[in-house]
């Protein structure tokens, strides 16, 4: 049951993320805020990416696309999982990040899959020229997901968190 909670924690976000896009897609017309906080600091915004991160890859053919950001994803997360289980010398942070990074990819590749106009991306938070950006790249909680569970990730693997 150790093993398994930070992947039933996954799901829950996983659920999260279609539903948080659903509400999105349903109340905010597409490409208009919807939703404004503290000034312009945060917007709920309505959005679609056919790309990755940053609308990396918008403009490729569909096949390619298909084969990068579909089958290669999956196969990725498939041995991450496989990774998840197998590996004992896991500490208990590298399984949480992993379950962030295969929840937040799952997430993201129902869009891919069932939704032929893009991932839905809807948080998008001012910079105010901080790193020369206005405002940052729009987000999901898909993306937040895999942000924070590879970050966890490689830091843990920096400070040589690992079982003996």
């Amino acid at each position: 049951m150790k093993r398994a909670f930070p992947l039933v924690v996954a799901a829950v976000l996983m659920v999260a993320d279609q539903m948080s896009k659903l509400a999105v897609v349903a109340w905010i017309p597409i490409n208009t805020v919807g939703w404004a906080s503290a000034g312009d600091f945060l917007w709920l915004v309505h959005v679609r990416n056919l790309g990755v991160a940053f609308s990396m890859g918008n403009n490729l053919p569909d096949w390619l696309r298909m084969a990068l950001f579909i089958v290669i994803p999956l196969g990725v997360m498939g041995a991450f999982l496989v990774f998840y289980w197998r590996d004992p010398s896991l500490t208990a942070l590298q399984r949480w990040s992993l379950a962030l990074i295969v929840s937040g990819g799952l997430g993201n590749q129902v869009d891919r899959i069932f939704r032929p106009e893009g991932v839905v991306d809807f948080l998008s938070f001012r910079l105010y020229g901080l790193f020369g950006m206005d405002r940052f790249a729009i987000f999901n909680v898909a993306d937040a997901c895999i942000s924070v569970g590879g970050s966890l990730f490689v830091l843990s693997i920096l400070l040589g968190m690992r079982k003996k």
